[in-house]
């Protein structure tokens, strides 16, 4: 299909604008998840108030209490079955994390993204990816919140989303995927950056995803710079991450290598994921 003009990318763009200035056009689930983050933003919220929230959205407390009850949070197979008791286990920031993670999964199984699955599918897949790792590294290194690099690999590409989901709503958009890859590849970086603020997250964290192709200290790393690079670094594989996006042949080369080196925290990764996908399973 032939490129679309630059009028009607412009046209898209300003719409975006308009929204991210004001209320912005979440899907119902994502809207539900900002309500929950911006809860637990508040230091007065105590349980209470977090579960009534929590419980307005249906899906985000079916999985939270799946994944409270999973071998991760429930070695000792002590199930629960109430909201309150689930989230006492979790802890806020998981139930923070998993907020997002399951509002942005159900973006992508919109019926409305059918026609972009395969981009989202894989930018989604390299974000679980990329988060999992974070969050051993966190582990490991021990000056990170291990849930903090988690929430900054769950959210890297939610600009990625994010324009898909509108892309669905304009008919120029529609089975053109060249546009809608163009698209992605200019754009994804800058509105991302302004969905980060809209939800609230830290300052820091915020710079952080914004910096994270920035190459940062991957001998001895200690920041949630250095922490988030490393991870993008050890989930490359072909096709991953922001599509159309060309690596560098010297930065695949590492990436290799470093998956090679580190193999045993990438095990190490994979065991740590499977508690978020049972929740996210159907």
């Amino acid at each position: 299909m032939s490129a679309i003009s630059p009028r009607t990318h412009f046209r898209i763009l300003e719409d975006i604008a308009h929204d991210l200035s004001g209320d912005t056009n979440f899907p119902t689930c994502m809207e539900a998840a900002v309500l929950v983050r911006n809860t637990l933003k508040d230091p007065q919220a105590d349980l209470g108030r977090v579960v009534q929230v929590v419980g307005i959205e249906p899906l985000i407390s079916s999985k939270l209490l799946r994944l409270a009850n999973s071998v991760t949070y429930n070695p000792m197979g002590k199930r629960v079955s109430d909201l309150g008791t689930a989230i006492a286990r979790l802890g806020f920031e998981s139930v923070r994390t998993t907020s997002l993670a399951v509002a942005m999964d159900q973006m992508l199984k919109s019926r409305s993204l059918a026609a972009y699955h395969d981009i989202g599918r894989d930018a989604w897949e390299h974000s679980l990816q990329v988060a999992a790792i974070a969050r051993v590294l966190a582990r490991r290194i021990g000056r990170v919140k291990p849930e903090e690099a988690m929430l900054a690999g769950l959210v890297q590409n939610i600009g990625v989303f994010y324009l898909l989901f509108r892309c669905a709503e304009y008919d120029e958009y529609r089975d053109n995927r060249e546009a809608v890859l163009d698209l992605i590849q200019g754009w994804h970086a800058s509105i991302g950056e302004s969905l980060l603020h809209i939800l609230g997250l830290p300052e820091h964290l915020i710079e952080a995803i914004s910096d994270h192709g920035r190459p940062q200290d991957i001998e001895a790393p200690s920041s949630l710079h250095d922490i988030l690079y490393f991870a993008n670094l050890l989930a490359a594989k072909p096709g991953a991450g922001v599509p159309t996006q060309t690596a560098d042949p010297a930065w695949v080369e590492q990436a290799q290598a470093s998956r090679e080196r580190f193999a045993d925290l990438l095990r190490e990764a994979d065991d740590d994921i499977s508690a978020v996908r049972a929740a996210l399973a159907a």
